[in-house]
């Protein structure tokens, strides 16, 4: 029997959809198990006698509200600060001419193949002479700016007809009046999408946190699921899959909400 070639890719993109799904599912399935039954039956996908007791054993072992806020304002004011640098740079980059403008912008973009480790020491031993380790500022502040987000957002504005740019000139409107009346409601999709990843990339990020907080009470959900599977949580995965449950609900309902300015920034840089 033949099959047509538009079958044979939906089979192939349905067995990649399978695959990228089937840890989430596990992840909610065994949230809901008892420990006995998620060890006997660990492929089955419904629970045989669903208990909600993981999740009070998470509120009862951790401060977890404590912890969401923090996460939450952690990857809120990293959101916001690298999305308004990232926009006031990339309006910078397209309509200011100044002299060694390619250079510094080829400079900048080349800082994103720069690896963490290569600035994770740096940073950490600024944050401690600062007097913010083991404070959610010492985790804020060497994440202010973004080459990507400036890359994305300098490629947006790129789009731009000039002559709209030039003709609110002529009329004596000011930067921050063209870059707020013309060019933001322009690259709205982009800037909604850009500050989406930023906030998903903060909410997971891990190293550089676990290197700065030290007290439960400034952790972040990354670090409280860690700590719980290492420490406290032993075998008892079914706990920290309550944990790993909670930890990716926020973000993935914001991709869910915001997919498509996603998807539409990254065809729009050329990104494939």
């Amino acid at each position: 029997m033949r099959i047509e070639p538009e079958l044979k890719w939906h089979i192939l993109l349905g067995c990649i959809l399978f695959l990228s799904l089937m840890p989430i599912v596990f992840a909610v399935s065994s949230s809901f198990k008892e420990l006995s039954e998620a060890y006997s039956n660990v492929f089955g996908l419904i629970p045989e006698q669903p208990t909600f007791n993981n999740y009070l054993q998470v509120f009862s072992r951790l401060p977890l509200v404590q912890i969401t806020a923090n996460t939450f304002l952690i990857a809120a004011a990293v959101t916001l600060f690298k999305t308004l640098t990232g926009v006031l740079a990339a309006y910078g980059f397209v309509y200011f001419d100044f002299r060694g403008k390619n250079i510094l912008y080829f400079i900048l973009i080349s800082t994103i193949f720069v690896p963490f480790t290569v600035t994770m020491i740096p940073n950490y031993l600024t944050v401690s002479q600062l007097g913010f380790r083991n404070t959610v500022i010492g985790v804020i502040l060497p994440q202010l700016a973004d080459a990507t987000g400036i890359f994305l957002l300098r490629q947006a504005m790129r789009t731009i007809p000039r002559s709209l740019i030039e003709a609110a000139r002529i009329d004596q409107a000011g930067h921050l009046h063209i870059l707020g009346g013309i060019v933001l409601p322009l690259i709205k999709p982009a800037v909604v999408s850009t500050g989406i990843m930023f906030f998903i990339n903060s909410w997971n990020e891990y190293v550089w946190p676990v290197l700065i907080l030290k007290d439960k009470e400034n952790y972040t959900l990354p670090l409280a699921l860690q700590l719980f599977i290492s420490s406290e949580g032993g075998t008892d995965f079914t706990i920290a899959m309550a944990v790993s449950v909670m930890t990716m609900l926020i973000p993935l309902l914001l991709f869910l909400i915001f997919q498509r300015y996603i998807i539409s920034t990254f065809t729009s840089s050329g990104i494939k």
